[in-house]
């Protein structure tokens, strides 16, 4: 792929659109991002709060603690932190500059401030609506389809912004239709490392800080400290629990930063972390970890672009297939071996559910880097899953396309009873 072709801009455009840095779980930084809008178009804080937000924004929020809160979790919290102390500059970096003073603050908010929250029953499956009220005065900021894509700010009935999606699973313009496995491989090959470096760069510093936060400290059920203890000199449960310890650290208030994928900071980690660590591990070249990491993180966002944003399909299952991709790249593996690692992996643990964000998430994420480990080893040894095994396809890109027609139409009804069980 040659630097000036527009595919090749648009791969890299791809690249600095989802690898964005976001501080804890993206669902409650989303609300508290929303929150800090919501002060800004009212100029003072709002008296009450309403609060109306999709099945799968409550999934997300419920359990979570959110950074600089003091451990407080939940929707509430979200709100509150984004109102009082947010920096609506900073996007998923919101709440980056809380202190304690206004950690106190946040405190007598919360106590003092009216804050109700119903679901919505709207089509939209990342969807967050606050209504404020401050004397006079009302405000109405709606977030949809994208964790930061502002779709509407109205104060006291006049609209201020309206935006619409361009693309239908993405707020953002490039088209994530152009993504193949193929595409993919052939611009991790010939990109200029150049181009690459900046956002790589940021994702190994801030992803692989969080992992060694985690194993280092004690956070939720300490899943990574857990694997390294019985697994302490196997590559592959170093690699399981590295990224783990990364998620461990972000679900349970950790304010250090993750570099995301698709939206997601524990799909952001599964891409990256196990492939850092197994760079590091086997003593692989700085180019060829950028390389690598260039293939995971668009092989990531390739099908996560099949299924959207939020739904029952557990996305780090996508990620960790391709961080076994990525591994199987750092060994030199064919298309052919690198795609089959991916059709083995989906094969292996499709169907992981998505039950909110929490300390658990980290659990998954090491079940599906070792389903991905498993994959790539399968695809070594010439052990594939083949067309008319359950849910796997003719080639990659069809099984792709399945995996995706699973989470977006199969899972819709498992979403709705998942929310229902988690509510209930």
């Amino acid at each position: 792929m040659q630097r000036d072709d527009i595919l090749y801009q648009s791969y890299l455009e791809i690249l600095n659109e989802e690898l964005m840095p976001a501080m804890g779980c993206t669902e409650p930084i989303s609300i508290a991002y929303c929150a800090s809008k919501l002060r800004e178009c009212l100029g003072r804080l709002p008296q009450k709060i309403d609060v109306l937000v999709s099945g799968n924004i409550l999934k997300n929020v419920k359990s979570v603690i959110v950074p600089h809160t003091n451990g407080l979790h939940g929707i509430e919290a979200a709100v509150g932190v984004g109102v009082v102390a947010g920096n609506p500059d900073k996007e998923l970096e919101v709440i980056s500059d809380v202190t304690d003073k206004d950690i106190t603050k946040l405190n007598e908010y919360l106590k003092e401030t009216p804050i109700k929250v119903r679901a919505s029953n709207n089509k939209h499956t990342l969807y967050i609506e606050l209504i404020g009220y401050a004397e006079n005065d009302v405000a109405r900021i709606i977030i949809r389809d994208s964790h930061t894509h502002i779709y509407l700010i109205e104060k006291n009935g006049v609209v201020l912004h309206q935006k619409e999606v361009e693309n239908k699973r993405n707020a953002k313009n490039t088209d994530k239709t152009i993504l193949s496995v193929e595409k993919i491989l052939d611009f991790a090959n010939t990109c200029h490392i150049e181009d690459v470096k900046p956002v790589l760069d940021r994702q190994i510093k801030c992803n692989m800080k969080i992992a060694n936060e985690g194993i280092n400290n004690n956070y939720g059920a300490n899943i990574g400290r857990t694997i390294l203890k019985y697994s302490p000199d196997d590559v592959m449960s170093y690699c399981k629990a590295l990224a783990a310890a990364g998620s461990d650290a972000r679900m349970n208030g950790c304010s250090m930063p993750v570099v995301i994928n698709s939206g997601s900071g524990n799909q952001g980690l599964t891409a990256s972390v196990p492939v850092i660590a197994y760079a590091e591990k086997t003593n692989k070249s700085q180019e060829l970890l950028y390389r690598s990491l260039v293939l995971s993180n668009l092989c990531t966002t390739h099908i996560k672009n099949n299924i959207g944003k939020l739904s029952a399909y557990c996305g780090v299952v996508i990620a960790g297939s391709c961080s076994g991709a990525a591994i199987a790249y750092l060994e030199g593996a064919t298309l052919e071996q690198i795609s089959n690692t991916i059709v083995n992996s989906l094969a292996i643990i499709s169907g992981v559910v998505c039950d909110g964000a929490k300390s658990s998430c980290a659990a998954k994420i090491a079940s599906s880097v070792e389903a991905g480990f498993l994959g790539y080893y399968m695809s070594k040894e010439g052990n594939n899953f083949f067309s008319g095994d359950g849910i796997v396809k003719r080639g990659v890109e069809k099984t792709i396309e399945a995996v995706g027609k699973l989470a977006r139409v199969g899972m819709c009804e498992t979403d709705k009873e998942i929310i229902h069980i988690m509510l209930d």
